[in-house]
């Protein structure tokens, strides 16, 4: 993100309902990771700008298209010849987003631009040295706005109020979309695009995956079918739980225990990306092997979210992370894919599952990686190490359910994700009584965030952390410590895996 340039905003019609938004990356002069996180940040101002829903397709500047059907274009593009091509789509009068140092040609220079002086009284196309809008200096340009900074980022100061200022006051967006609106839209959708056919939906247990499955029941009711398949790597009793869960929801669900071929095929595997792909693959495997009992499925529904899909990009041949839900299906499954979340973030989400009447500890569940504690777990797998971290994480997870905040809110609510994780690599040295230990370090994490696309460490308190650092240590025997993880993201990522 950090090689992320400045925005240049070009716009000035009437932007009701844009449908076609085009993505110009810039040529590869630096690592491939940085070109895929400009691709992705410019992916979640597309979606800061309430363009849900509608195409997404991406261009690279070295060869731009010769026609398009656009409705608004987003760029990083710096060369000469695509300043020139923008400079036409700007006056045939298309809004498009762009990378402020090479249009203005100041990149000693520091744009600064506070929320409340983003708004239509701007004078267009101006530059600043400062925050103060005398030193502005306008161009012939009728509708350019520039800003050096990342709007879209939840840290950054007013940054939603100067995206609004944008998006309604001068684009002219009704801001039309509700939680209610969604519902009744996509059911309405749903109705259209499934018409009589059945629908397999793998549950997870997650937020996610229970939302789109009560929205498909709420369309299509009895035709869809869901499976919960247990990898033997969830939460202490998550399987139990969960399924009663599902059934207190009226929904139709298969549970299947298919932990010895997740273990046995996992034995010996270090590599956290080898065993993502490994559970990703086992889980289809089994998935479908229970779909084909199924007479007459058509569909595969899916709870992918909009941050999912933007972390398993891969333009360049890197991910930020690979997400077992994303990236197609395999051609024997012979179905199609159905995902009716997957231009929300998590916060939305939840708005939709309020909407829907879903229980409230369901919809307040903390995110949980598809691959479960196997990505917790820095080493190989084995059900010894998964007993050891469940153990772990189950008294961090009901201590953080337990202490209530001098606000009167508990620290499970107050944080967007929490877990513990087990550095099954790492030994270190002990004293249990008398007797010296050698045992493995178990590391806390917990991040406030709001779309996980950023996120900064809980601060929690240190009575609360010095008691479930001492019950793990006394009660859970292989840990010997206890480590709190103080980074953010970026640099690092919520998950350690």
């Amino acid at each position: 993100m950090r090689h992320f340039a400045e925005f240049v905003v070009i716009s000035h019609l009437n932007m009701q309902k844009p449908k076609n938004i085009l993505l110009i990356k810039r040529a590869q002069k630096h690592s491939p990771n940085s070109v895929d996180r400009d691709t992705a940040i410019l992916l979640a101002v597309a979606d800061c700008l309430t363009v849900k829903g509608h195409s997404v397709s991406i261009a690279n500047e070295e060869s731009l298209p010769v026609e398009h059907h656009a409705d608004i274009i987003l760029s990083m593009g710096r060369n000469h010849s695509t300043l020139q091509w923008l400079a036409q789509i700007e006056e045939s009068g298309i809004p498009v987003l762009n990378s402020a140092k090479a249009m203005l040609g100041i990149s000693r220079r520091k744009l600064l631009l506070t929320a409340q002086e983003l708004g239509v009284g701007v004078p267009p196309f101006a530059t600043f040295s400062g925050n103060n809008l005398s030193n502005c200096k306008s161009s012939n340009c009728k509708s350019v706005w520039a800003v050096q900074f990342h709007p879209e980022v939840f840290h950054s100061v007013q940054g939603s109020l100067l995206l609004k200022n944008f998006v309604v006051d001068i684009c002219g967006s009704r801001q039309e979309w509700s939680a209610a609106s969604f519902v009744d839209s996509t059911v309405a959708e749903l109705k259209q695009q499934l018409g009589n056919d059945r629908v397999i939906l793998g549950l997870s247990g997650g937020v996610d995956s229970s939302v789109a499955a009560v929205l498909l029941n709420k369309a299509i009711g009895n035709r869809l079918t869901c499976i919960f398949v247990d990898h033997g790597m969830l939460r202490k009793n998550e399987f139990q739980q969960v399924m009663q869960d599902y059934q207190g929801l009226g929904l139709n669900v298969i549970g299947v225990d298919a932990s010895e071929q997740f273990f046995s095929d996992l034995a010996g595997i270090s590599d956290p990306e080898q065993k993502r792909k490994i559970i990703g693959r086992d889980f289809v495997e089994v998935f479908n092997a229970e779909a084909k009992k199924i007479k007459d499925a058509k569909w595969l529904g899916q709870g992918t979210i909009y941050p999912d899909r933007i972390e398993s990009l891969n333009i360049t041949g890197k991910v930020i992370k690979s997400h077992h839900n994303v990236g197609g299906l395999p051609k024997e499954m012979n179905l199609q894919l159905c995902e009716p979340l997957k231009w929300l973030f998590k916060d939305e989400v939840r708005r939709v599952g309020r909407q829907l009447g879903m229980p409230e500890h369901l919809i307040t569940r903390h995110p949980f990686p598809g691959p479960g504690l196997a990505v917790r777990i820095l080493g190989d797998i084995t059900r010894e190490k998964v007993h050891i971290l469940q153990e772990a994480d189950d008294i961090y997870i009901r201590g953080l359910r337990e202490y209530v905040d001098t606000d009167g809110e508990t620290l499970y609510n107050k944080v967007w994700q929490a877990g513990a994780i087990l550095l099954s690599t790492v030994r270190s040295v002990g004293v249990m009584g008398d007797e010296r230990t050698y045992e493995h370090p178990v590391a806390l994490r917990a991040v406030t965030s709001t779309d996980a696309m950023t996120a900064d460490w809980a601060h929690l308190p240190y009575d609360f952390l010095a008691k479930v650092s001492n019950e793990i240590i006394n009660k859970v025997r292989g840990v010997n410590r206890v480590c709190y993880d103080i980074s953010s993201k970026p640099p690092a990522t919520i998950e350690w895996e």
